[in-house]
Order: C-alpha cells, then sequence, then structure tokens
C-alpha cells in the first residue's frame, strides 16, 4: 500500500520580502518531498503566504496602498523565490483566497461549538512584530530599560473586547502528547523549550481583535477579526479542503511533517495541537523547527542591510551549490551562518572536486577505453562488492535519516560512499590496468559508475537538475531513477553520452 506524506512549510508573512531563511525551510521541505517521491510515496507539498493582521495593514498604509494589494505584490514575490529555488510544491495557499476564509471561519464554529471560546475583554501586554500576547513574567527589559517581549520585540499595553481560546484546558493533554509522542516535536532544544513553557502554566488566549479590520472576520461577530495566528495555522486544512470531510486532498490528513522557523515553534507545537484537540481533528505527526541564520557572523537585519535574497546566491553560484550548502554546513535544526568562504570550498571541495571529479574521471576513462559503452557487469572481487555494499544500503540509511528530519546526516552518509569511490579509484588505478589487464578495467569502471548511479539517485532530491544530467550521463532512463530501481543494475552495452564537467570550480572574480 503507497504511503501518503504531507510536508508544509510555514506560511510566510507579507509584511517584508523574502531572504535566505525562508528559502532555507523551503529548500528543506522541497528535499522531503522529493525523497518521498522517490521513495514512491504519494506526496502532497504545501506552501504559501499569511497575509493578514497588523502588521500588514500598517505596511501597507505606509506603502501607500490597499493591503490586498500590497499582499498580492508580496506574495507573488514569495511565490517568484520559491519557483527560483525549484521548490516542488502541489499548492501555493493564500490566507486571503475565498476557500482558506470560509475554512479558518469552519474551524472557528467547530472549536466554539465544542466550548473551547468564550467572549471577554483583553488587557495585557502585546507584541505588535511577534503578532504574540505575552505574561509580564515573560517580559525582559529592553537596552533603554524598558520592558520588551523575549524576541526584543517591542510590547504595549493593549486594552480590547476579544474572543478567548480555552488554551489552559489543554495543558495535561499537551504534555500526554508530548510525553507518548517524543517524536511530535523537534529537535531536542526546540522540544525541551516548548516543555518547559507548557509545564509553567498556560493561560487562555486571546483569539480576536477589534481594533484593525484586515483579517478574517469571526463567524457571527464581525466587529471582530480573528488573531492572525488561528487564522495562519488553519491554511494546512484549508488547503486540502476542510471542512469538507470527502475532499480528495482530506485524505492526506494528519500531515506528515510541519517544518517551521524555531522563533514559531511555539505556535505549531502549543496553539496548533490544543486548537486541533478542541475541534476534535487529528493532530500533525510531526513538528520540526529549523536553526536561524547569519551572515559573516553578524545576525541578518534591514539596518545592517546584510538580508540575503537567495535569487541573488543563485545566479553568483548557481541553484544546486546553493540547495547544497545550506543543507551540508550546520546540522539541520541548528542554527546556520552563511558565509562567502564557507559556500565556495563546499562548492569546490565537496561538490567540484569530490563528486565531480570522481564522475569525470570515470566517464573519461569510459569514453576512451571501453568507446563511451557502458561495460557488463561480471564477478566482483571482494573490493567491488566493499564499496556496492556500501551503495546498497544508502536508500535505507537515507530513510532513517529523514524519518529523523537529519537531513544533513543524510549528506555525510552519501559522502562517505563518494569518499570511499574515490579512495577505490585511487586504489584501484583503472588508467594502469588499461596497459596490463584490459577486462579487469572494464570491472572496475563498471563498478564506478554502478556507485556514481547510486550516489547520483540519492541525492537528486538535494540537486534535482545537477543530478537529473549526471545520471543522463551515466545512461540512466528516467524510469530508472527511483530509489526501488537501483535494485536492478543496468544492462551492459548502452552509449553513454560524451561526459562533461557537471560541478564547475567558483573562482573569485579579481577585486579592479
Amino acid at each position: 500500500m503507497t504511503r501518503r506524506f504531507y510536508v508544509t512549510t510555514p506560511i510566510y508573512y507579507v509584511n517584508g520580502a523574502p531572504h535566505i531563511g525562508h528559502a532555507y525551510t523551503s529548500i528543506a521541505a522541497d528535499v522531503m518531498a522529493r525523497f518521498h517521491r522517490l521513495a514512491g510515496d504519494d506526496v502532497f507539498f504545501l506552501t504559501g503566504t499569511d497575509e493578514h493582521g497588523q502588521k500588514v495593514e500598517q505596511a501597507a498604509q505606509a506603502a501607500g496602498v490597499a493591503p490586498k494589494e500590497f499582499a498580492d505584490n508580496v506574495s507573488a514575490n514569495f511565490r517568484s523565490m520559491a519557483d527560483a529555488m525549484a521548490i516542488s510544491y502541489d499548492d501555493f495557499i493564500r490566507t486571503t483566497e475565498p476557500r482558506h476564509i470560509a475554512s479558518a471561519q469552519a474551524l472557528w464554529r467547530k472549536v466554539a461549538d465544542n466550548g473551547a471560546i468564550y467572549l471577554d475583554a483583553y488587557e495585557g501586554w502585546y507584541a505588535l512584530r511577534d503578532e504574540c500576547f505575552y505574561g509580564e513574567d515573560e517580559l525582559v527589559a529592553g537596552p533603554d530599560g524598558k520592558k520588551v517581549a523575549p524576541t526584543g520585540a517591542p510590547v504595549e499595553w493593549v486594552k480590547e473586547p476579544s474572543y478567548f481560546f480555552r488554551l489552559s484546558d489543554y495543558q495535561d493533554r499537551l504534555l500526554e502528547l508530548y510525553e507518548q509522542h517524543p517524536e511530535f516535536l523537534g529537535p531536542h532544544g526546540a522540544r525541551n523549550e516548548i516543555i518547559s513553557f507548557v509545564k509553567q502554566g498556560l493561560r487562555n488566549l486571546s483569539i480576536s481583535r477589534t481594533s484593525f479590520k484586515w483579517g478574517i472576520p469571526v463567524p457571527g461577530d464581525e466587529q471582530h477579526v480573528m488573531y492572525v495566528w488561528f487564522d495562519a495555522l488553519a491554511n494546512y486544512l484549508s488547503a486540502l479542503g476542510y471542512p469538507d470531510a470527502d475532499a480528495p486532498r482530506m485524505a492526506y490528513w494528519p500531515a506528515s511533517l510541519h517544518l517551521v522557523g524555531k522563533d514559531i515553534a511555539r505556535f505549531h507545537a502549543i496553539y496548533w495541537p490544543a486548537f486541533l484537540m478542541a475541534a476534535g481533528i487529528d493532530l500533525p505527526k510531526k513538528v520540526f523547527a529549523n536553526g536561524w541564520w547569519t551572515i559573516e557572523g553578524q545576525k541578518m537585519s534591514k539596518s545592517l542591510g546584510n538580508v540575503v535574497d537567495p535569487r541573488e546566491l543563485v545566479a553568483e553560484f548557481g541553484l544546486d551549490a546553493v540547495r547544497f550548502f545550506v543543507l551540508r554546513e550546520v546540522p539541520f535544526g541548528g542554527d546556520s551562518d552563511l558565509s562567502r568562504k564557507a559556500l565556495i570550498t563546499r562548492n569546490n571541495v565537496e561538490l567540484a572536486n569530490d563528486l565531480g571529479n570522481l564522475a569525470q574521471r570515470t566517464l573519461s576513462l569510459v569514453a576512451r577505453n571501453c568507446g563511451g559503452i557502458l561495460p557488463e557487469r561480471r564477478m566482483l572481487t571482494e573490493d567491488d562488492a566493499k564499496l556496492l555494499g556500501q551503495v546498497v544500503v544508502l536508500p535505507q540509511l537515507l530513510a532513517a535519516q529523514f524519518e529523523r528530519c537529519a537531513l544533513t546526516d543524510a549528506l555525510e552518509d552519501v559522502w562517505k560512499v563518494i569518499r570511499a569511490c574515490n579512495a577505490y579509484i585511487d586504489h584501484q588505478a583503472p588508467w594502469a590496468l588499461r596497459k596490463t589487464d584490459v577486462e579487469r578495467m572494464a570491472d572496475v569502471l563498471r563498478v564506478l559508475l554502478d556507485a556514481l548511479r547510486g550516489i547520483a539517485t540519492m541525492l537528486q532530491p538535494f540537486m534535482p537538475d545537477s543530478m537529473a544530467r549526471m545520471l543522463d550521463q551515466l545512461g540512466v532512463t528516467q524510469d530508472e531513477r527511483t530509489f526501488a530501481a537501483l535494485e536492478v543494475a543496468l544492462p551492459g552495452g548502452r552509449q553513454l553520452p560524451a561526459p562533461q564537467g557537471i560541478f564547475p570550480r567558483y573562482v573569485e572574480p579579481e577585486q579592479s
């Protein structure tokens, strides 16, 4: 039976342009989606934009345009970024779409009908930048001594009528969820932080506002608009057709994986499951929070002028080099630093030298000494069998790493095999065998070609374009590129195309 795999990025907030942090989460989710497709799973991959709230309303006013026009422009920019990063999403949800508005209102009614929402007045600290309410005990002293949110965002005292969600009623059920399903929340640091926060006690949550109008009206009381997080989180259901239980896409629920930035882990690991519990809806299987990016060791900020548009990196270094770097440099889930030197080193050492040079040497030897024909697979020596044995277990190894969202570890597993291949070619020296034992030379080259096929197949999710070109050069047809296809050896005798370099070395342009 085919497994379903439903993966989501957060929906990105449209109060600013996309940057490398947004691209990072999207690339990780894309790698997940592509991996599961190649594994034979039935995948649904969702991304999109979060377009309501006071921040968007204010940003639109500052730009001198209506909120919807402002949201249209920024949402289009995020879609452009996703396309430029080769993000293979199945749907792009916008919270201003009628389907989402209807779905979010249906979720509200379901939660309200189950007694989890009541009307009162909100009085307390609110951080506009975070779109988040904070308790007095959560505030810290800012640089000027004034109270600020734990994120450093300014806070203001707000008093207005509000609908509340009975979040405190779900404290024990949430702690039970984290304990009984440790896989629900990762990585380890985010998990501990969330559990500690919940154990300190949950207060009921204000989930509507009356002080601005740019939001989804509360069903039955249009003086109120929904708190942006109630609205936004509903996207994971609205894209599936909720509340229509018979909508074909509803078969993908519950979500297999919500990938989010660590700054919004609380909303996804506390509020979202509590809303779903209140609505009687199954919970997602996993929430995983990735870290933040610094730029050359400094925090990304508009004031420093170091906010990186990922499309500019792609224009300079190439798409797959950027996709590879962001998932290779630091263990996925931790904080990462975007260093130009590190990006160039990864490209030149691991892509151009380790993998590119291995493929080029092997394919050039086949072109020169075997007439460009794929040699037959014959008897294997102990060394041959040892190397190919490492390739055979890659699908199983990587499946386990992907289950843990350990994307960097998955790449390292592949690189161990690449390093083993380089040691093998140096030790076997097929260029020397050409003069002493032509049959053995052909056997060695066949082993290397089979190993490269396995490596390129497993790296497709990370570097789809480069690995498609490598598989073309290895004579692998389109229907032989799944993980299951690796179980069948390619028939010898195929004519291989002329070898061409896949990964050029990057040379810094000279300063004039």
